[in-house]
């Protein structure tokens, strides 16, 4: 059998490859002819993934539960990846940042529009027994989700509203003190920080600190300003820019909060949540006026930031 010129031109580059890397080709030609095929169970390690599923109790949509939790920190994942490499690119221009941050966006929207599997995917009743044996465990604690937000923008913007403007030439250290989403996870008698909070601190308090240093101009809001003062155009960018700041700050905590007011409202008294934050203040965005890029918006968008939509699902519930 005849060996094509495609297939010596492909020898001749491996050749050459592995040379550079002071390797014997045939050895590794050796071993491809001896591997197997690769299967696609074997490639995203499929059994693993089905076997991570461990409820606590008999309950059936507990499973629900613990795979839509699962599912929604591989979404972060990525979104992970899509932060890197923004912050690692060099140079970066508009169009890697734009198509990147429309990435982000996508894994949001594709979260947001599923999670009526927690809004109306499991039976209240067992949810509201299966959720006793999760304490104090809360899907406020995750560290993925925090990380996203920090390299989304100046490490400020993420201040308890009433402390920014004091805070904005204090350290990372002592803006991270100040926190919005502490105030989430205090008891809701005493004011006091959950044990929630406790175990999150301990954690991740340290890799979030050293986070929002490392991003501090690399960030994408940072990032942004960057490229506009530059001359860049940035007109694509900035649809993205807040889009992102509705998926992330609007659209993803009424998700919650529709959830919430699903099974945690039971006039006339409203069920604490799992890690017993204060989760009728703590999710609407317009108690926390979180914004991640303040200066592509409006005063009157800002004022009125997320009321548009916690009207739409509240009178829709």
């Amino acid at each position: 059998m005849s060996i094509s010129p495609e297939i010596e031109k492909k020898l001749a580059l491996l050749q050459e490859k592995y040379e550079a890397m002071g390797q014997d080709m045939s050895s590794y030609l050796d071993g491809l002819l001896h591997a197997d095929f690769l299967t696609y169970w074997d490639y995203i390690h499929l059994d693993t993934l089905l076997s991570l599923q461990s409820p606590k109790t008999p309950f059936p949509d507990e499973e629900i539960f613990i795979m839509y939790h699962q599912i929604t920190e591989l979404y972060f994942k990525l979104s992970l990846h899509e932060c890197k490499q923004i912050a690692a690119a060099q140079p970066l221009t508009a169009a890697f940042f734009t198509a990147r941050v429309q990435r982000i966006n996508r894994y949001f929207e594709a979260l947001t529009n599923s999670f009526e599997i927690m809004v109306d995917g499991m039976e209240k009743e067992q949810f509201l027994q299966f959720r006793m044996s999760l304490l104090p465990a809360s899907g406020f604690q995750s560290g993925q989700y925090r990380m996203i937000e920090i390299y989304a923008t100046d490490f400020i913007n993420l201040v308890a509203k009433d402390q920014r403007e004091q805070l904005g030439n204090a350290s990372i250290e002592e803006q991270f003190e100040q926190i919005y989403w502490k105030f989430g996870a205090t008891e809701l008698s005493t004011g006091k920080k959950t044990l929630t909070l406790k175990q999150f601190e301990k954690k991740y308090a340290k890799t979030f600190i050293e986070l929002g240093k490392s991003v501090t101009a690399t960030n994408f809001y940072h990032l942004y300003k960057q490229l506009t003062a530059q001359g860049d155009d940035t007109t694509a960018l900035v649809e993205q820019l807040r889009q992102l700041d509705i998926n992330v700050n609007v659209n993803w905590p009424l998700s919650h909060y529709k959830s919430a007011v699903r099974y945690l409202n039971r006039e006339p008294e409203e069920i604490k949540a799992t890690g017993g934050t204060n989760w009728q203040k703590y999710l609407p965005p317009r108690f926390q006026k979180r914004v991640f890029y303040p200066s592509l918006w409006s005063a009157e968008e800002l004022e009125n930031w997320g009321k548009g939509w916690v009207d739409k699902v509240v009178s829709g519930l």
